[in-house]
């Protein structure tokens, strides 16, 4: 005679970040919230586990959204069942992006339904927006619903190609004793439409909101739940947008898609390193340019770097933006032990301009640069790249995708190239200057004098 199926083992899981214990506890271990542990009960039984060679292969096939940038920073598209959360700040353009992509993916599919849920904005609101956008195609459909159970009854009759929900925190699930935006509604209806989107197939894209400190409201393990959180950056008193992966199951976190808002909606800007170089100034110290990679692509930026006497004789300021403030120490501290230059005394300020932001240390040498040009007031050559990852000992060490870097830098009108002597004696036919340096002393020779 079987065995009668064993009862459903009792869990207790923390709402705010996921943490799961076998018993209640009053504050939770994992973020320290108080009173945030809920009890669960786990289905019994498991499903048979299935050798890795048996797991019949996914056809890898990426659906376009349409938009050159958005694709670039998801890795090529849209995976069939994959759940993107798109956050941002209020008013800095995620509808808008995402009214466009889901217009653009409508008309390449006429004959599958696209569905776009709104718990935000009434139907006619989004119609003032479509018409602002040129994004009117008959293949999109709108619906206005606050309950993610019809929601999802709607999007089962419909098979749409891609299901948008803007926003997940404006859902809410039936029965539930609290508000729409609570962390126990996000957390159930972010798995509802998760488990709907792994069940169908059907690309699923979430719009988010973002707290008063940046990060996403809602449970952090929102975050985790999902496949790519996806962010949309930009000072809302400038035109320009940055997209950026911060998680990417099926891509590289390191791409960033660049965008103009313009007066009918955003303009993808196929030249960044143009833009983040448009309005640099021309014979001022403590400026630099580096070519820096975003996963595939290259980017020449401008570092700025100011270097001034400590105000009223206090203790030295440390300021960097786009730079970690840790790396800009180590190489104050290499400039003063290997170079003379003292700046233990002097404010610095260090700031990348166009927000964008250097995260590998193939841009040591140049922001080094840019502090020697400031503390000197020795402007550098406009026309010049810098390249190079700057050790304690004062060596100049190698960088990656060598080639790329030129190449961009040639193409932008840059005739001349600091950068490692190792990778200097690797290139032939180099499309400028090659000027390899071993040491930083032998880069502030050939920059400064």
């Amino acid at each position: 005679m079987a065995k009668a199926a064993r009862a459903a083992k009792v869990e207790h899981m923390c709402t705010g970040c996921g943490f799961r214990t076998s018993r209640w506890l009053g504050r939770c271990p994992g973020c320290g919230e108080w009173a945030s542990i809920v009890e669960e009960c786990a289905a019994p039984g498991a499903a048979d586990a299935v050798a890795i060679d048996r797991v019949p292969p996914e056809s890898g096939e990426r659906l376009s959204t349409g938009i050159g940038e958005f694709d670039r920073v998801l890795g090529g598209g849209l995976v069939p069942g994959a759940v993107v959360l798109l956050a941002g700040e209020p008013g800095i353009g995620k509808s808008t992006l995402l009214l466009t992509a889901l217009d653009r993916l409508a008309r390449q599919a006429p004959d599958r339904a696209v569905l776009y849920v709104s718990g935000e904005e009434s139907l006619a609101q989004i119609r003032m927006r479509g018409e602002r956008l040129s994004a009117l195609s008959p293949g999109l459909l709108l619906r206005s619903d606050s309950s993610v159970a019809d929601a999802l009854a709607a999007a089962d009759r419909l098979g749409p190609l891609v299901l948008a929900v803007d926003s997940v925190q404006t859902l809410h699930v039936a029965g539930l004793d609290s508000s729409a935006g609570s962390v126990t509604q996000v957390r159930d209806v972010a798995a509802r439409l998760i488990e709907w989107a792994k069940r169908t197939g059907t690309p699923t894209l979430l719009v988010g909101h973002v707290t008063k400190d940046g990060g996403i409201a809602g449970p952090r393990m929102l975050e985790h739940l999902v496949d790519a959180v996806l962010s949309f950056e930009g000072d809302r008193s400038h035109a320009y947008r940055i997209l950026r992966a911060c998680k990417n199951r099926f891509g590289s976190t390191n791409e960033i898609g660049v965008f103009e808002m313009k007066g009918k909606g955003l303009e993808e800007v196929c030249n960044p390193s143009a833009l983040f170089l448009a309005e640099r100034p021309r014979g001022s110290s403590g400026s630099a340019v580096v070519a820096v990679m975003n996963g595939t692509r290259p980017l020449l930026v401008e570092v700025q770097a100011l270097v001034a006497d400590a105000a009223g004789g206090g203790s030295a300021r440390r300021t960097a933006i786009g730079v970690d403030s840790g790396r800009v120490a180590l190489l104050t501290a290499v400039l003063e032990r290997k170079q003379g230059i003292v700046l233990s005394d002097q404010d610095i300020y260090v700031n990348v301009a166009g927000g964008a932001t250097l995260e590998e240390p193939a841009a040591d040498l140049a922001v080094a640069a840019a502090l020697a040009s400031s503390f000197r007031d020795v402007p550098l050559d406009p026309r010049t790249v810098i390249l190079g990852e700057v050790g304690l000992a004062g060596e100049v060490r190698g960088v990656t995708q060598i080639e790329q870097r030129l190449g961009e830098a040639a193409q932008l009108g840059f005739v001349r190239c600091i950068l490692p002597e190792s990778n200097a004696r690797r290139i032939t036919g180099a499309p400028l200057e090659l000027c390899g340096v071993g040491t930083l002393g032998a880069a502030m020779e050939a920059l400064l004098t």
